[in-house]
């Protein structure tokens, strides 16, 4: 059983797919196949099951690759800590909406110009998928605005944020329950933004629900262009727009939505130099 085995074998796990991983570790898919044959008549059972063209980890495979990651991530890091005092190798990251498109993106450039050797691979995702992730080991590291109490989960604060109200043509300070029938503008089930919101209102009534969206600029878009609509979200997200007066800030008077950022991990995790770092200059930044 040897490290690049194992590395392949860590690749193929994410992909699910022979080809995709060769590209990504430049080599022949027939010698992913006959590294993971090799793997698995050192360990004496199967640890993908065939399904069309993917291969999927098995029960035996998942065992696997949760009890042996950690002490191979570990052994990694010491290798190329007495290899090279420069950082180099790859970290596998997920960011919410709101966090990856308008808290991050600055901070990942500074990351990326100061660590050239370091590769980034990042996603864009709601916070239940995050989660998902976190569990199932796919990632490093996620970064989501919503509360998490699954106890295989840790958390780290970040940055903190507010949740606002907007609209293009509702102006003013309100009951939130007065603004119930206008035409609300929702995201998609599993954001963070949205369980936040419905959580607060839940024991006042139900809203509108005109239009829901994935996308912030196709939800800034609508609010432009039809009347009556609002929503909930980031400031973060409609500075530009609040600036420059195309959207305002719409007051409500019996609900106040703070929230914090935080990024996640697996409370398993080996903490790389690469992560180790990478949090440490997201927090002091």
């Amino acid at each position: 059983m040897t490290l690049k085995n194992l590395e392949i074998f860590y690749d193929l796990a994410k992909t699910n797919s022979t080809t995709v991983t060769a590209k990504n570790l430049n080599i022949t898919q027939s010698a992913v196949s006959i590294a993971i044959s090799k793997l698995e008549n050192y360990l004496q059972i199967k640890l993908f099951d065939r399904i069309g063209k993917r291969l999927i980890l098995n029960s035996n495979g998942k065992l696997f690759y949760e009890k042996s990651k950690k002490y191979y991530d570990g052994l990694i890091d010491s290798v190329n800590f007495f290899k090279s005092d420069n950082l180099s190798g790859e970290l596998n990251i997920a960011f919410s909406k709101t966090i990856g498109n308008y808290y991050m993106p600055l901070k990942l450039v500074k990351f990326i110009e100061k660590y050239k050797d370091i590769k980034i691979i990042k996603s864009i995702e709601n916070s239940t998928n995050i989660i998902n992730k976190i569990l199932e080991a796919k990632i490093d590291l996620g970064f989501i605005e919503t509360e998490v109490f699954n106890k295989e989960i840790e958390k780290l604060k970040i940055a903190e944020d507010e949740l606002i109200f907007v609209s293009s043509t509702i102006k003013g300070e309100y009951f939130i329950d007065t603004l119930f029938n206008k035409k609300w503008i929702l995201r998609e089930e599993g954001s963070g933004t949205r369980e936040i919101f419905l959580n607060a209102i839940k024991n006042i009534g139900e809203i509108n629900i005109f239009y829901e969206s994935s996308e912030f600029e196709d939800i800034k878009k609508v609010l432009l262009n039809t009347k009556d609509t609002i929503t909930c979200i980031s400031r973060y997200v409609v500075e530009e727009e609040l600036r420059n007066n195309k959207l305002f800030e719409v007051k409500i008077k019996n609900i106040n939505l703070k929230r914090n950022f935080y990024v996640i991990y697996h409370k398993n995790k080996f903490f790389t130099k690469i992560i180790k770092e990478f949090l440490n200059f997201v927090i002091r930044k």
